[in-house]
């Protein structure tokens, strides 16, 4: 259902780096740099879509992160939520709820929550009763 998801930045570089440990520990892979060169992007080990992209604006203005929109990623277990959400915050990254339980969107949503360094919200969470 979903193509792609692109997260927008003032620093590419910096972004990248911010992201590239995030995207590895949860099993996602960098596309070639060869497909497009105005954007550093993820995608599964056994599909290449859906992805998640960084770019600078492409109209040339400032990038402002939403207010609402955040971008959730699957993790494999809960153990990786916490070790995402700590490697953000040891990179730069912003708190927005510690790795934990929400029993408010289900009884298994283990989830965890930061901006980045450009202000954008994510959420990282497993769905899992138990560990795997």
């Amino acid at each position: 259902m979903i193509s792609h998801i692109t997260l927008g930045t003032v620093d590419l570089e910096r972004a990248t780096a911010f992201y590239s440990p995030i995207m590895e520990m949860l099993g996602l892979q960098r596309v070639p740099a060869e497909r497009s060169k105005s954007f550093v992007m993820w995608t599964g080990a056994d599909s290449f879509r859906p992805m998640v992209a960084l770019t600078t604006p492409q109209n040339g203005e400032p990038h402002h992160p939403g207010n609402g929109q955040m971008l959730a990623l699957l993790a494999p277990d809960r153990e990786t939520v916490a070790r995402v959400h700590a490697a953000a915050l040891e990179a730069g990254g912003e708190d927005e709820g510690a790795p934990g339980l929400r029993p408010q969107y289900h009884s298994n949503y283990f989830g965890a929550y930061f901006r980045d360094l450009d202000g954008n919200k994510l959420c990282i969470v497993c769905h899992d009763a138990v560990e795997r």
